[in-house]
């Protein structure tokens, strides 16, 4: 009896690792995907900046306008600002970082599921249980030690994912349709 009580306190523990790892995982997937689109967008407004500034600028060269003179100085200024933003603030590098530790979190939420599945099937004793958690308890402390901080916008939009979405989940019949036939579940055929 306590030995069945022993190995459901780390099955519960374990299962909140997992649950934190998934979260982890899908926050740190929405951070890099946010962190992308803000780097693409202020890139094309880079693009579009410059265009109109040095059109700008030869007209009031060559066609004697100081009024367009005066509005390409202003968004020069502005393309100067976001130049800076961009220079000081290393997006892409950022978002990368953010894709990194989406990669490793997501090893490590397969690990704690292959672990649960261990201990759902009995395969594995209480001692090796443990050992495997605080390796795997290593791992992560690693992992989230290199990991950049999230922000709040990838957290909403990973809850989104998680909660309303079901990311992370697959009816039998999803699952099956990626299937060969020799392995499917239920016995509907469509793919």
């Amino acid at each position: 009896m306590v030995q069945n009580s022993l190995l459901s306190a780390l099955e519960e523990q374990i299962r909140e690792c997992f649950g934190r790892v998934a979260w982890s995982h899908k926050t740190h997937e929405k951070c890099s995907d946010i962190l992308n689109t803000r780097l693409n967008r202020i890139k094309l407004w880079q693009i579009i900046l410059s265009a109109i500034t040095t059109t700008g600028i030869m007209v009031a060269v060559f066609g004697e306008s100081k009024e367009i003179g005066v509005l390409s100085a202003v968004l020069s200024f502005f393309l100067t600002v976001l130049n800076t933003y961009v220079k000081q603030y290393d997006l892409g590098g950022l978002a990368q970082k953010h894709a990194d530790a989406a990669v490793d979190l997501w090893n490590m939420r397969e690990c704690y599921l292959s672990l649960l599945t261990d201990i759902r099937s009995g395969h594995v004793e209480d001692d090796k249980v443990r050992e495997h958690r605080d390796a795997l308890q290593e791992k992560l402390l690693e992992i989230y030690r290199g990991s950049p901080r999230t922000i709040a916008k990838a957290y909403k939009e990973a809850t989104k994912a998680l909660k309303k979405l079901e990311e992370l989940t697959f009816s039998d019949e999803e699952i099956d349709a990626i299937l060969p036939k020799a392995l499917r579940k239920t016995s509907s055929n469509g793919l």
